[in-house]
């Protein structure tokens, strides 16, 4: 068994090991956000997150697509 800084540095080799194997198995929010993008323009198909709120729907209708209303980018449930 190695003493003084080797043993250290040998313990906290091991401690990393185990800190990035748990780090594998943590989640990622990255994928939590993606799979939270349940609202869809019918437009241009694009995503938008659960929780946006109606007003920004509008903005981005009124936006991207001028022509259209907003039933026709975001129809009814």
């Amino acid at each position: 068994m190695p003493s003084g800084n080797g043993a250290r540095a040998q313990q906290k080799r091991e401690r990393n090991i185990k800190k990035a194997a748990g780090e594998a198995k943590a989640h990622s929010q990255l994928k939590s956000n993606e799979a939270a993008k349940s609202i869809v323009c019918n437009v241009c198909r694009t995503s938008f997150m659960c929780t946006t709120k109606e007003p920004e729907l509008r903005q981005h209708a009124e936006n991207k697509h001028a022509g259209k209303s907003f039933a026709d980018c975001f129809p009814p449930a």
